[in-house]
């Protein structure tokens, strides 16, 4: 696993207004909160629960206001549909991990099966479905949890946290922290769902897309990678250059050297309709292309959003061909993501 530095945002002209407000309950009387982020014409709503991003405001080219990234109007309707996993931080391990088991130094640990035979996005209750703790900082929020040792069948306690800043332009970004006291594995990541004409216009699939990767990671029949790593060329999977996004994507593409960390661009959305553009940049080696084809119209119909969710490649802990996501005593692991609107 790659260690990072610097994952929050440092901003001596940081504008950003911040507040914060009750949100209702979850159906067991626990309250939630709204957090409300807002600078340079972007207003970004974070909730305790699940560390959810709500919802991301930003300016088209004529310079109006609209919700570009999918979610729900109240706390009810994210417990009644956890399983698109609306704008939430999902973890511990965010994508499948296959046979829901691993080895890690020798010891098998067994995992909460929720996909067959698979683990999803840290099983049945997974960061998603935990109400965080919450605390402001400098231009944002700061959300963080304890994961007790055997949730989920992971081992040791992690103390993880998710910062929420807006950078200039409105830059929403996203800083990962988190602490072990046992050899484990950890690959969170945002489940945000763009759509830059609009988060009602329906399909985003008309919007152009291109992904800096050379090479994706071919998957077997339970969407579990098979070990390969692949090139993209001659494949639906190659977005090197600008194309419009089509049906059928939820697959881990492996991100050039050059395009991760600091201010190099890892992808880039663009909606000719509204001119909006999002730019990603991220510390992480990978990133899943997901475009919601089973969404059945409850609330959104298919493909009403395109998830780029940055990440560690799925099931590493049993690919030790792949880049490691074991994080140990001692070590911190720091991961950030930024996702930055202009238009054109």
């Amino acid at each position: 696993m790659t260690m990072t530095s610097g994952t929050d945002s440092t901003d001596s002209t940081d504008t950003t207004a911040v507040r914060a407000e009750d949100f209702g309950a979850l159906a067991d009387g626990t309250p939630v909160r709204r957090w409300t982020l807002e600078r340079d014409g972007v207003r970004v709503r974070i909730l305790t629960y699940g560390a959810i991003v709500q919802s991301v405001e930003a300016p088209g080219r004529d310079g109006s206001r609209a919700p570009v990234a999918l979610g729900l109007p109240d706390v009810a309707g994210y417990e009644e549909f956890p399983g698109p996993y609306f704008g939430a931080v999902v973890g511990r391990y965010a994508n499948r991990i296959g046979g829901a088991s691993f080895v890690l130094d020798g010891r098998t640990h067994r995992l909460t099966a929720n996909e067959g035979d698979t683990h999803l996005h840290g099983g049945a209750r997974g960061f998603d479905k935990r109400v965080w703790d919450a605390v402001a900082v400098p231009g944002g929020v700061r959300m963080s949890l304890v994961s007790a040792d055997g949730d989920e069948g992971y081992p040791g306690r992690l103390d993880f946290s998710v910062t929420y800043t807006l950078g200039p332009g409105g830059a929403l970004v996203l800083g990962y922290r988190a602490v072990t006291d046992a050899p484990t594995v950890l690959n969170p990541t945002s489940h945000l769902y763009w759509n830059l004409a609009g988060a009602d216009s329906g399909s985003a699939l008309g919007q152009q897309l291109r992904i800096a990767a050379g090479y994706f990671t071919p998957v077997d029949g339970a969407s579990v990678p098979t070990g390969e790593v692949a090139p993209v060329a001659g494949t639906r999977f190659d977005f090197r250059r600008t194309r419009a996004v089509g049906a059928g994507y939820d697959q881990n593409l492996v991100l050039e050297e050059g395009a991760r960390g600091g201010d190099a661009v890892a992808a880039e959305l663009y909606d000719a309709w509204s001119g909006r553009v999002l730019t990603v940049r991220t510390t992480e080696p990978g990133l899943q292309l997901y475009t919601a084809d089973h969404f059945d119209g409850r609330p959104f119909g298919p493909c009403a959003g395109i998830a780029l969710e940055t990440q560690h490649f799925p099931d590493s802990p049993n690919r030790p061909e792949f880049p490691s996501t074991v994080l140990r005593p001692g070590e911190e692991f720091a991961s950030r993501t930024v996702y930055a609107f202009s238009v054109r």
